[in-house]
């Protein structure tokens, strides 16, 4: 099974990313994704299911950690042929 998860994590700066959002992408960009899309306003990753959910982990963690008081995200099965 193929997962794609979306999240954001709060609260935003936009002059400067705070230690939330460098920890979040430092945690995306380690897993083993097909696919990874940091942006300001929302991030995006997708593989396969063991994958994803490991990296869900890590990133609530480590974000919480780090700082976040809120953390966003939505999960969503990708149907094959679909990206």
């Amino acid at each position: 099974m193929r997962l794609r998860v979306e999240f954001t994590t709060e609260p935003f700066d936009l002059d400067e990313a705070p230690a939330h959002a460098v920890v979040a992408r430092e945690v995306v960009e380690g897993a083993e994704l097909d696919a990874v899309d940091v942006g300001p306003f929302g991030n995006t990753a997708e593989g396969g299911a063991d994958a994803v959910l490991g990296a869900v982990d890590a990133l609530l963690r480590r974000t919480l950690q780090a700082g976040a008081t809120r953390v966003s995200l939505q999960v969503n099965v990708i149907a094959d042929g679909e990206r």
